[in-house]
């Protein structure tokens, strides 16, 4: 996880809200995404808005009105140096399929076989009629590839200063709660944080 930031969308999930827009729809209209979100191939942070302009809208007879990005927890990422490397679907497919992979992955590997780049990362936009945190990347996805973690350094070389990070299950108290004897934690999911290697002891 260390060298150049990475990161960002993994987590946008936790604070993007549900919009009611058909991504299903728009898909069969236009399929190349770049085609509606023009900005991407060009975008090198995380907190650029690249969403469609009311120009790109006009035409469809869409609203004309372009809505707020939503909001990020302050990573370093680019949308141009990725679709460079186009389509990442196989990589985090194989991740998956080899048990390598970060998090539970849940219906994630059905989405994988796409031709569309964007769509490995942006998953089920195919079927979406709202945009929601279902679409978002997962920071295991991010993992996949930039998978040194060396705790806490390796946080800052993709979160910025003040990005909120600490997962819901955590409380100010943690540091000694979880260490309870009827602490109750799926140990399965700390890898995404904490690297496979984690173990207790490497703290205590």
């Amino acid at each position: 996880m260390s060298g150049t930031g990475i990161l960002a969308c993994a987590l946008f999930a936790s604070t993007a809200a549900a919009a009611p827009f058909s991504h299903r729809v728009h898909l069969k209209l236009k399929p190349d995404c770049t085609s509606c979100h023009t900005t991407v191939a060009h975008s090198t942070r995380a907190e650029d808005n690249n969403l469609p302009s009311p120009a790109v809208c006009k035409p469809w007879q869409q609203s004309a009105s372009t809505p707020e990005p939503p909001k990020t927890l302050l990573a370093h990422y680019g949308h141009a140096k990725h679709l460079q490397l186009g389509n990442v679907g196989p990589v985090i497919a194989k991740a998956i399929d080899s048990g390598q992979y970060l998090s539970p992955p849940g219906d994630i590997r059905q989405h994988l076989n796409s031709s569309n780049p964007c769509l490995a990362c942006h998953r089920g936009m195919e079927t979406s009629e709202a945009v929601n945190r279902a679409n978002l990347p997962q920071m295991a996805d991010c993992l996949v590839c930039h998978n040194k973690i060396e705790l806490p350094f390796s946080c800052e070389q993709c979160h910025g200063a003040g990005a909120k990070l600490r997962p819901a299950d955590h409380p100010p108290e943690f540091l000694e709660s979880h260490s309870r004897p009827d602490a109750k934690f799926d140990k399965t999911t700390c890898a995404v944080c904490h690297g496979r290697r984690f173990r207790c002891l490497g703290c205590h």
